[in-house]
């Protein structure tokens, strides 16, 4: 297994940048999607780019339980609490206050203090801005980490194996299902079972760990591969054929938990583990692992600068969407890599906002 200079995962260093990119490619996507037609080639240069990284969140899910599941890893209650609970508590305060009181002035308030104190009050209470509900779902799975540590070091293979048809059975593939065709029976069934234990994103969490832990044989690989490519094609198409049919976007194949999106995310964790990997050129790690420890900054700040160049009008590139969502991701990226970066040296406190 490739590792970088200080012992991190690379490939995991990797797909942790590569899915912090993805984030900023769906959230630029989002300042033309739904200014254009559903008919037009701009909307399906869009659906493209935007249906072709839905994996980026679940990855996510999925590198977090790669790490805070696995048993050899030291973790204590009091360790969980105060630090990895701990740093998530104050970067959702701290980011939802600064995003609270940015929308307020954009959406014409006045800075006034009774003005501001109420755009806090209003984040504190849980309306922060879109892209911070990641944060609620980390909280969560760092809640309920003990208990699945315990799971998974008790577990044998076939309980795993168990465990995933459960995850993908009630959380990913029934609740798809009856997105498009409604079932008072099977919706009855499901919220009578209460099988709460595998529902929202447990699966991926879990998955994390067992993928990295386990080796799979070449034939599970392939047909990963094979399911990876078909979720990446279903989403897009799925989504275009949809969304043509009612004349505006339709989002249901995007959402994360969905078996297409699930399918692609798992397709992309296993090519990284065992195919591609990281160079062992020790500058190229050491500067891999040097974005990746700032990816949780550049996911929270990112959508100022989205914001700071719709503002000012630069996202009104002259350039075919083709290459203008590429173009301006990039702009975004190394923005918010620089901006995290400074953040995360400002002494005690720039730990816990990045």
């Amino acid at each position: 297994m490739a590792k970088t200079v200080d012992g991190r995962v690379a490939y995991a260093d990797l797909l942790r940048v590569l899915a912090t990119f993805g984030v900023v490619v769906i959230h630029v996507c989002s300042i033309w999607f739904y200014d254009v037609g559903v008919s037009s080639a701009a909307w399906s240069v869009y659906n493209v780019y935007d249906g072709l990284v839905r994996w980026c969140v679940p990855l996510f899910v999925m590198l977090s339980g790669m790490f805070m599941l696995d048993p050899k890893k030291g973790l204590t209650l009091p360790g969980l609490f105060f630090r990895n609970i701990l740093r998530v508590c104050t970067a959702l305060v701290v980011w939802g206050a600064l995003y609270a009181i940015a929308d307020f002035g954009r959406v014409g308030g006045r800075f006034t203090w009774d003005g501001i104190l109420s755009a806090l009050r209003s984040a504190l209470l849980g309306n922060t801005h879109y892209h911070l509900w990641f944060l609620y779902v980390i909280l969560g799975l760092y809640l309920v980490t003990p208990i699945l540590r315990a799971f998974v070091h008790g577990a044998g293979r076939r309980d795993f194996h168990y465990f995933f048809i459960l995850c993908f059975v009630v959380a990913f593939l029934l609740p798809t299902l009856l997105q498009f065709r409604p079932s008072q029976t099977v919706s009855t069934y499901l919220a009578r079972l209460n099988l709460h234990m595998v529902m929202g994103y447990v699966g991926f969490y879990v998955a994390g760990y067992y993928l990295r832990t386990y080796s799979l044989g070449r034939l599970a690989e392939v047909i990963i591969y094979i399911l990876g490519v078909a979720g990446g094609a279903a989403t897009v198409w799925g989504t275009s054929a949809l969304s043509q049919k009612t004349g505006s976007l339709v989002g249901t194949l995007y959402d994360y938990m969905t078996p297409n999106v699930a399918a692609m995310a798992v397709a992309v964790f296993v090519l990284f583990r065992y195919l591609l990997g990281v160079s062992d050129e020790r500058g190229r790690r050491r500067s891999l692992a040097g974005i990746a420890k700032v990816t949780f900054g550049i996911y929270l700040v990112h959508d100022f600068f989205i914001t700071l160049f719709r503002h000012f009008g630069l996202t009104a590139l002259p350039i075919p969407p083709v290459a203008a969502v590429p173009l301006m991701t990039a702009l975004v990226f190394l923005c918010s890599f620089a901006a995290a970066w400074v953040i995360g040296r400002i002494p005690f406190v720039g730990k816990y906002l990045t």
